[in-house]
C-alpha cells in the first residue's frame, strides 16, 4: 500500500442544524453597546476595515435608538417606514395565498427582510437607480409604484405592463428607477456598476444601488463588479443581503464561514459596512453615509445586510426540508417590523392599538387592490393577453426566426 503523503481532504461545509435540531445560535454574537464609530464618508477605504468585521446597529432589542449612527429621523418618517414594511408584508401574505389558490404561477416573500429594502429606499434619492432582486419590492412600494401595477404583474395578466413574458415578482418600473429584475443571479451587479460609472461619464448627479444574495457572491460577475467599481470609483453602493440562504444551500457553502460578506471589499480596496439589517434606522444610516460618499466622488461602498430569510425561497420551496422548523423564530436578532414598532412605542409615537389598526387597514388595502387586479385575469381562468405579443416588444427588428415562428401560429391558430 502506498503511503499517501498529501493528508488535505475535501472539506464541504455543512449547516449548523437540520431539520429535527434544536437550533442554538448563541454563537452569533449580537453586539449590545460595541458598533464600530462613524467614520467621516470621505474617509481612506482601509478605515472601514473593522466595520466589515462588526455590526452596525441602532436599534437596541428594547427599542431604544442610540449611538453614532442614529439617523436624524422625524417620528413621522419612521412611521412612514413602519408602514412601508407593513405594507410590503401584507401584499407578500396575500399574493402568496393567491399562488397557493392557482391564481398565480410563482411567488417570493421578503419576510423578516422588509428593513433592507425599505430602510434603504429611505435613505436614496428618489432618482436614484436601483438595481434589486426579487426580495426588494419594499424599494417600489416606499417610492409609491402602484401595487395594483405590481400586482398584475404577478397575474401574468392584461395588465402586465411586460404583457406575461417575465417570471412573476421580476418587476420592471423605469419611472421608479427600478431596473427590471433578472431571473440569472449576479447578472445585476455589472449592470449596476457600469450605469454608474456612465453617470461619472456623463457628469450626471444619480447614483446606483445594486443588489445581491450572500450566494451570488460565489459568482464571477460579483468580483467583475467590485474590480470595476473600486478601479474606476463608480458612485454606487454594492448590497450583499445576507439571508443565510441561497435557496437551501446555507450561507457557508458561499465561503460564509470565512470573515464576512462585506470583507470581501476590502481586498478590493472599496470603503465596506456590514449592518443589522434587521434594524430599520441601521439600513438607513449605512445608505446614507454611502451615498454621501459617492455622490462626493468618494466611489463605490459594499454594504453588507446581515439578516434572516423567514419564509421558503419561493412557492417552490419548502424549507422544512433543509431547516429546523422553528429556525426562524429563534434568530437572534428578531423581526424588523416588531422591532420598529417598540422603537416608537418606546418614544412615545405609537401604540398597541394603532398598530393593530394599521395592520388591519393595510390587511383590506392589500384585498381590494387585488380584487382589482384579478379582474384582469388570472391563471385559474383567463389571463386577458393576446398570445401574439409573445413575439412583440423584445426585438427592435423581429429576427426572421420569429417571424416564421409568427406566421405558424397564425396559421395553427
Amino acid at each position: 500500500m502506498s503511503k499517501r503523503s498529501n493528508q488535505s481532504k475535501l472539506y464541504v461545509p455543512e449547516p449548523p442544524f437540520r431539520p429535527g435540531d434544536m437550533p442554538d445560535y448563541s454563537h452569533i454574537s449580537v453586539p449590545a453597546m460595541f458598533t464600530p464609530r462613524r467614520p467621516d464618508p470621505m474617509c481612506d477605504d482601509h478605515e472601514t476595515a473593522e466595520h466589515a468585521l462588526k455590526l452596525i446597529r441602532v436599534l437596541r432589542f428594547n427599542g431604544e435608538a442610540v449611538g453614532e449612527w442614529k439617523p436624524k429621523l422625524t417620528a413621522d418618517q419612521i412611521r412612514k417606514g413602519l408602514r412601508d414594511m407593513m405594507l410590503t408584508r401584507a401584499m407578500d401574505e396575500r399574493m402568496f395565498n393567491m399562488q397557493r389558490q392557482g391564481k398565480m404561477s410563482f411567488y417570493m416573500k421578503s419576510a423578516g427582510e422588509e428593513a433592507v429594502s425599505v430602510g434603504h429606499a429611505m435613505a436614496l434619492r428618489d432618482d436614484d437607480m436601483t438595481f434589486p432582486t426579487y426580495r426588494q419590492q419594499g424599494i417600489l412600494i416606499n417610492r409609491g409604484a402602484p401595487i395594483e401595477d405590481m400586482m398584475c404583474q404577478c397575474l401574468s395578466n392584461g395588465g402586465d405592463r411586460l404583457q406575461g413574458k417575465s417570471i412573476p415578482v421580476l418587476y420592471s418600473f423605469k419611472e421608479f428607477g427600478f431596473f427590471s429584475i433578472s431571473g440569472n443571479l449576479g447578472t445585476q451587479l455589472i449592470q449596476g456598476v457600469g450605469w454608474a460609472m456612465a453617470e461619472a461619464y456623463k457628469n450626471e448627479d444619480g447614483i446606483a444601488s445594486v443588489f445581491t444574495g450572500e450566494g451570488a457572491t460565489a459568482e464571477g460577475d460579483f468580483h467583475y463588479a467590485l474590480n470595476f467599481a473600486s478601479t474606476y470609483r463608480a458612485p454606487c453602493i454594492i448590497n450583499v443581503v445576507n439571508n443565510q440562504w441561497a435557496i437551501s444551500s446555507f450561507q457557508g457553502i458561499a465561503m460564509g464561514e470565512g470573515e464576512s460578506f462585506a470583507a470581501r471589499g476590502t481586498g478590493y480596496g472599496l470603503a465596506t459596512l456590514r449592518v443589522d439589517g434587521n434594524d430599520l434606522l441601521a439600513v438607513y444610516a449605512a445608505t446614507e453615509w454611502a451615498a454621501e460618499r459617492a455622490r462626493k466622488g468618494g466611489g463605490a461602498t459594499v454594504i453588507e445586510h446581515f439578516t434572516y430569510r423567514k419564509s421558503g425561497h419561493s412557492t417552490a420551496d419548502d424549507p422544512a426540508k433543509y431547516r429546523p422548523e422553528n429556525d426562524p423564530e429563534v434568530w437572534p436578532f428578531g423581526d424588523p417590523v416588531d422591532r420598529l414598532k417598540n422603537h416608537l412605542i418606546l418614544i412615545g409615537e405609537w401604540d398597541e392599538d394603532r398598530h393593530a389598526a394599521q395592520e388591519k387597514e393595510l390587511k383590506l388595502e392589500i384585498r381590494d387592490l387585488y380584487k382589482k387586479a384579478e379582474k384582469m385575469g388570472n391563471l385559474s381562468d383567463d389571463l386577458h393577453v393576446d398570445p401574439l405579443t409573445m413575439f412583440e416588444a423584445v426585438y427592435a427588428d423581429m429576427p426572421d426566426h420569429l417571424r416564421r415562428q409568427r406566421a405558424n401560429f397564425l396559421d395553427e391558430d
